[in-house]
């Protein structure tokens, strides 16, 4: 089968074996599959990676050897895979097992294939009314969600999403949900007016700002997300929470960040690190027809062009790409 295979830093799309389920497996056919931020910095050196990358999908079940009820069915599915055996495995959260694999991540092959496999007890089917370009969206969608999980918030919260990236444009867009008054601060205007349409206060910001002037304007929010896939995001939401306010931290960058504790320390706030979420809550949501994910789709392009593709992920302020599999 075809395959985007990264190593030594250099991307490759060639023909590789056909993968076999193992126990409890599926070997799915991938439909749509998207470029995240994640992938860019796996390119980089992030976590190591060598392999089939991707873990933002959708495909049918094409072989389920062990449950072929499911063969014929749109799934989507958590990237997380863990032992299953430690204790943590046993309390239901294999998303922090210290031994898992992370699909297209950390030790497995990802989406960016003709063909993958997935561990069964990690597959969702995806209802009828969800149409693909939505539920390619279910594994982002549910990191977002992964919030509200986190930090209690309501209509009165006070709220500001820092970054309108693929990321950051969904957490505003799901936390406008629970608290209407969410602000998402950005630097592109196109991007900004995705989320103005679906009811989101915008605010634009210039790159030349300096973080005291950000404080200036934009500050005393009770929750800042921070989303700019920026090293230096941090301290920039840092200075916009309110004194014990709560910043979450979505950005993950091959690049260290150098957090300024002090104003931490003196301001007694809460910083939370925030990953993957639940891909059921995020199905239920889609179906709710909550957002309108189509404006995120900048392109779609074919396996084979990937290279293409990714260079087009790459560029600033760029959308969601998709790599279609549906014909080839």
């Amino acid at each position: 089968m075809k395959a985007v295979v990264f190593k030594n830093k250099k991307i490759s799309v060639t023909d590789v074996p056909m993968p076999v389920p193992s126990e409890n497996e599926a070997l799915v056919k991938i439909h749509l599959a998207g470029i995240c931020a994640t992938d860019v910095e796996l390119l980089k050196g992030y976590h190591d990676f060598a392999g089939i990358p991707g873990h933002e999908f959708i495909g049918i079940v094409h072989c389920a050897p062990d449950q072929p009820g499911l063969e014929g069915r749109r799934i989507v599915a958590d990237i997380n895979c863990g032992c299953g055996v430690c204790d943590i495995c046993l309390t239901g959260d294999q998303r922090h097992c210290a031994n898992r694999g992370v699909i297209g991540i950390r030790a497995r092959n990802g989406a960016f294939a003709e063909y993958c496999n997935i561990p069964l007890s990690n597959l969702y089917v995806v209802p009828d009314s969800i149409e693909d370009e939505s539920a390619v969206f279910a594994e982002p969608l549910a990191a977002a969600l992964e919030i509200v999980r986190q930090v209690h918030v309501t209509e009165r919260s006070r709220v500001a999403v820092l970054g309108d990236g693929k990321m950051g444009l969904l957490c505003a867009l799901v936390l406008q949900q629970f608290a209407p008054n969410t602000v998402l601060i950005g630097h592109h205007p196109d991007k900004l007016s995705i989320a103005g349409e679906q009811g989101v206060r915008t605010i634009f910001r210039s790159k030349n700002e300096t973080d005291q002037n950000l404080a200036v304007h934009v500050k005393d929010f009770e929750l800042v997300v921070e989303a700019s896939g920026c090293a230096n995001g941090i301290n920039e939401a840092i200075c916009m929470v309110r004194p014990e306010g709560t910043v979450v931290i979505k950005t993950t960058s091959f690049e260290k960040s150098v957090i300024d504790f002090s104003a931490v320390v003196v301001n007694e706030l809460n910083l939370i690190g925030s990953r993957c979420g639940d891909i059921a809550q995020a199905l239920d949501f889609m179906e709710k027809k909550m957002i309108d994910f189509c404006p995120m789709i900048e392109a779609v392009y074919s396996l084979g062009d990937f290279e293409k593709a990714f260079a087009h992920a790459g560029r600033k302020g760029s959308l969601k790409i998709l790599i279609g599999n549906k014909n080839e």
